[in-house]
């Protein structure tokens, strides 16, 4: 038992006019009068859909002058259809794969030829042998922290020498003030 239907052009009433019914048909609907042209050839202008629906298409064809009939529209079809879309899928999934494949197949013969090559870029190359400063011993003659270095007792010696005095100075004015004029 048929699930969908598609309505299919059968004629054009009496007295209505192809290239009338046509452009009426594209302004009802709402689409380009090439798409209803290619409908007056056979093709479908309707997507299949349930019968009620079907047939509020057709009665929209009849009120505009044309006549048309149910197709019954099996899900066998749809199948198929969608089938054959899952397999051309498949197949671009499958060539893309292919492609990949082939692609990383190349990259690792290049990468095959550039380590055979290394070995020739080396041996001409001068060999610096990175793991040598794990060799040496390292130089620690000198203390990481050293004490601070000791300075001259003349300069600490003339600063207190100097402070006394001014401190002697000072108590003189204070005791003699007359003494001092300035």
């Amino acid at each position: 038992m048929a699930d969908n239907f598609r309505v299919i052009f059968a004629g054009l009433a009496d007295g209505t006019n192809a290239k009338t019914a046509c452009t009426n048909l594209a302004e009802k609907l709402k689409t380009s009068e090439e798409k209803v042209t290619t409908f007056f050839k056979g093709k479908s202008l309707f997507a299949p859909s349930n019968k009620d629906k079907a047939l509020k298409q057709a009665k929209l064809l009849a009120s505009l002058g044309i006549q048309s009939k149910l197709q019954a529209v099996s899900s066998n079809a749809q199948n198929t259809s969608a089938l054959a879309n899952n397999d051309r899928r498949d197949e671009r999934i499958f060539d893309a794969l292919d492609y990949i494949t082939s692609s990383l197949i190349r990259l690792e013969e290049k990468l095959e030829e550039l380590e055979q090559r290394l070995p020739e870029i080396e041996s001409k190359t001068p060999v610096s042998n990175s793991e040598e400063w794990q060799d040496d011993d390292l130089m620690l003659d000198e203390e990481l922290i050293s004490p601070p270095n000791e300075r001259s007792n003349i300069v600490l010696y003339s600063l207190i020498a100097t402070v006394i005095t001014l401190l002697i100075v000072l108590a003189a004015y204070l005791a003699f003030p007359n003494l001092f004029s300035f």
